[in-house]
């Protein structure tokens, strides 16, 4: 599965660079205002903070909700009390576009993720292009010297990377880069199961200073609850903000993370 949202994400960029050139993609990232950041928005507190995801649909799930205004979606979030907006940009399988990326960007002060199947230098320049302040990188879908190349270009452009694992072995390849953001995401992105405990077992081997995300599995404040309790910084949560009411939800899982 993950190897085939990477392949049609892929295939989706290089058809959107038959109009827009990597030299023009690159112009317009170079042109956009400085990104916002990401590491002083996420940084450890007393409390959990919360990356909240704009998304309309998922492999696992089914169209969750569908989201016509994700300008208004992410006001909401920041009024719920957010630290970060994420919106998949993945179109097949998620029902996302850079169109509501920048639409996001425009709408809120926070820090803004491209969450979507990057394995090219050009969706890193379309993710800065768009206003992305973070792109994330999944270490199973990249070879090292790749999510390397990939990581180096992030910080370039001036943005952050939040490198996301699924495995001790992948942990270590984002430490071996230097990664300051690491994920776990509790589901496999190649079978599409949960392990919420999977966080708790890895999260001794994300190196000190990191901010330590633990991704997927949150749909009740307990679930929050159990990730802070194994030492996340940040939980990024998204299916539970769509389906229900964002500002009264997020208030319910920043106290559940206190």
């Amino acid at each position: 599965m993950l190897a085939d949202l990477t392949a049609g994400a892929v295939e989706d960029a290089e058809s959107r660079r038959l109009s827009r050139s990597l030299a023009q993609v690159e112009r317009d990232a170079l042109a956009q205002s400085p990104a916002r950041d990401a590491l002083a928005a996420l940084a450890p507190a007393d409390r959990v903070r919360i990356i909240a995801e704009v998304k309309r649909a998922s492999p696992s799930r089914g169209d969750l909700a569908a989201i016509p205004d994700p300008a208004r979606q992410a006001r909401l979030y920041e009024e719920g009390g957010a630290s970060a907006i994420s919106v998949l940009t993945e179109q097949r399988r998620f029902k996302g576009s850079l169109d509501d990326l920048a639409a996001v960007r425009g709408a809120v002060s926070l820090p803004v993720l491209r969450k979507d199947f990057i394995a090219t230098p050009y969706q890193v320049l379309e993710a800065r292009a768009a206003g992305a302040d973070l792109v994330l990188l999944i270490v199973a879908a990249l070879d090292q010297p790749l999510l390397a190349e990939l990581y180096a270009l992030v910080r370039e452009l001036g943005m952050t990377p939040l490198v996301e694992t699924h495995s001790a072995e992948e942990v270590d390849r984002a430490a071996e880069l230097g990664a300051e953001l690491i994920g776990v995401n509790a589901r496999d992105l190649s079978t599409f199961e949960l392990d919420r405990d999977l966080f708790g077992r890895l999260v001794d081997r994300i190196p000190a200073g990191a901010v330590k995300v633990a991704e997927s599995a949150v749909l009740q404040p307990e679930d929050v609850a159990h990730y802070r309790a194994a030492g996340a910084d940040v939980v990024l949560i998204g299916e539970a903000l769509v389906t229900g009411g964002p500002v009264a939800t997020l208030h319910t899982f920043l106290e559940a993370g206190s």
